[in-house]
């Protein structure tokens, strides 16, 4: 099955020089790069989140294979949505499915159903691959696609992703797409979002999901984020960092209704 780039020339730019000279401006090429169990990058449009993302990618030494965890913000499809075949295209090419791992997550997990109608039109995983394939290293991927929010559907998920990584043996990154705060003013922004990414850094996943419901944080990546963490824990992380933050009003100027973004490294 092959996967039509569904927002190219929306949320990036839609042609492939258009796309590599967008992406140049985005990625930090004298970082230097690190092996990391797994991320958290923004997913919206690259004129307002690109920089973050692209800090995020520049820091990090490409594994075989990248497991991708993002919301389902279209309500299509399953409420926990795996793909395990076929390939996503955006003007940069086409990227493969990692069969043999997405069915070894199928396998341990009760909550995820092979379904791609929830990936069909879902941008947050989509906006993610370009960037990846900017550096010119093969790789392969999972997608993951998560409408249900309740802890133990995070829980399932992360440890069936830690349980196939551990039996595959390979590389694996596991990356976590979610904005932070939505349509809030700055300060709101910068006040919630600073307690989304404390639980991150002190890689606590119930802590994550407690805080956002608590608090009311509109955090639409929470469950992804924190079933990666889940995930990432049972593979051994044992820190996190921050390397970005900033929001939409960083761009526009326009301070009183922003959205967040942070990317974090997960080692």
């Amino acid at each position: 099955m092959i996967r039509r780039a569904a927002v190219a020339g929306s949320f990036y730019a839609g042609t492939r020089e258009r796309l590599r000279f967008q992406l140049r401006d985005l990625v930090e090429t004298d970082q230097k790069k690190e092996r990391v169990i797994g991320v958290v990058a923004p997913h919206a449009g690259y004129m307002y989140s690109g920089k973050v993302a692209g800090a995020v990618y520049s820091r990090i030494t490409f594994p075989e294979v990248f497991v991708i965890l993002s919301p389902n913000h279209t309500g299509l499809g399953a409420g926990a949505a795996i793909m395990t075949y076929g390939e996503w295209e955006t003007p940069l090419g086409a990227v493969p499915i990692d069969s043999a791992l997405a069915q070894t997550i199928l396998t341990h997990s009760q909550t995820l159903e092979e379904d791609h109608l929830a990936h069909l039109k879902e941008h947050s995983l989509e906006v993610q691959l370009p960037f990846l394939q900017y550096f010119g290293q093969p790789f392969s991927f999972v997608p993951i696609c998560l409408f249900s929010h309740e802890y133990a559907a995070c829980q399932d998920i992360g440890q069936a992703v830690a349980a196939a990584i551990q039996e595959s043996g390979r590389s694996v990154t596991v990356v976590a797409s979610t904005d932070m705060s939505h349509y809030v003013p700055q300060q709101v922004a910068e006040e919630k979002d600073r307690r989304a990414i404390d639980a991150i850094l002190t890689l606590d996943p119930p802590g994550l999901h407690q805080t956002v419901l608590k608090n009311r944080i509109s955090m639409c990546g929470f469950h992804p984020t924190t079933a990666m963490l889940i995930a990432a824990k049972a593979l051994g992380a044992q820190s996190a960092e921050l390397v970005k933050y900033m929001t939409s009003g960083d761009v526009t100027k326009d301070y009183d209704q922003v959205v967040g973004y942070a990317g974090l490294l997960i080692k």
